[in-house]
């Protein structure tokens, strides 16, 4: 009896102990798992986007909320145009290539190496200085306009004043996107250029007789932004495609992005962004759009 007693106090410790074990084994690999998930949440990041000033606005505002909740990030926001960006990622030069354009639509750049990220869409259209005397124009007098066939406001009902055109540089995202939707692939006639959409801004609101294009994102009432058709520029005209100078804005990058630069852009299509400072920037939420365009144009209804 005293022997059954004792073999069986003998098993219990010894279940006991290694019970404690596996606990023990356990814990130590729940704790290398966190370890792991966070091994690089202190290690320095650096990303570099470059590309459409139109974007500009967006991607800097999102990056300052989200470095300021992930201090380990250094990000960068550049501007120099669509073109610019999309050569720059696809030579790896930079992160991310920020376009108002599909790749597919830049010549000279391999689209094939690039992956697509669309993160809002862009509203463009026609500006001119506000003592023009105009507000809406029709896009076949808006074509004459920038094909120089049209040379004063008079003949538009305006004021007797030269149209002096402020135009894009030819990489610009913002004049393709433009020149293939408000002009109907018509090539703007020979004028200044302007890289900045700032700078275009400023010089349109104090150029007497100065027209040109802006996304809506840089639209405010230095200038007056004019309807084409009786139709203005807003966002729920750009929602169902009855403004149709819009574009996608995309976030491009060489193949799949490293787990990173990822976590940014995943960052960009939040509700914190989307309902955030996509909207309070002028820009549409994705989920705002009615209609999808590809890169050939085509329209699907949502």
């Amino acid at each position: 009896m005293k022997k059954r007693l004792l073999s069986t106090i003998v098993l219990s410790v010894g279940l006991l102990i290694a019970g404690c074990g596996n606990q023990g084994a356990a814990t130590d690999e729940s704790s290398n798992k966190a370890k792991d998930s966070g091994s690089n949440s202190n290690q320095p990041v650096k990303i570099v986007a470059v590309g459409s000033t139109a974007l500009q606005p967006l991607v800097d505002a999102a990056k300052d909320q989200f470095v300021s909740e992930h201090v380990n990030y250094t990000i960068s926001v550049q501007g120099g145009g669509s073109g610019t960006g999309l050569s720059q990622v696809a030579d790896g030069a930079v992160t991310i290539g920020n376009s108002d354009v599909f790749a597919e639509e830049k010549s000279g750049v391999e689209a094939s190496k690039l992956v697509d990220h669309r993160v809002a869409v862009v509203g463009m259209g026609p500006v001119v200085n506000k003592d023009v005397g105009v507000k809406n124009i029709s896009k076949q007098e808006l074509i004459d306009i920038f094909s120089g066939k049209t040379k004063n406001w008079k003949d538009l009902g305006g004021k007797d004043q030269e149209i002096a055109v402020i135009n894009r540089p030819s990489g610009s995202g913002t004049r393709a996107t433009f020149e293939k939707w408000g002009l109907d692939g018509a090539k703007a006639v020979q004028s200044q250029e302007q890289d900045s959409s700032g700078t275009v801004r400023q010089i349109v609101s104090q150029t007497p007789g100065a027209i040109s294009y802006l996304a809506f994102s840089y639209m405010d009432e230095s200038t007056e932004a004019l309807s084409i058709d009786n139709v203005k520029p807003t966002e729920e005209n750009v929602a169902d495609n009855s403004w149709k100078i819009w574009s996608y804005e995309h976030m491009y990058t060489k193949g799949q992005p490293d787990e990173d630069v990822k976590a940014f852009l995943d960052f960009m299509l939040t509700d914190d962004v989307q309902e955030g400072v996509v909207k309070e920037l002028g820009y549409l939420p994705m989920t705002m759009m009615k209609v999808e365009r590809d890169v050939t144009g085509t329209i699907t209804t949502k």
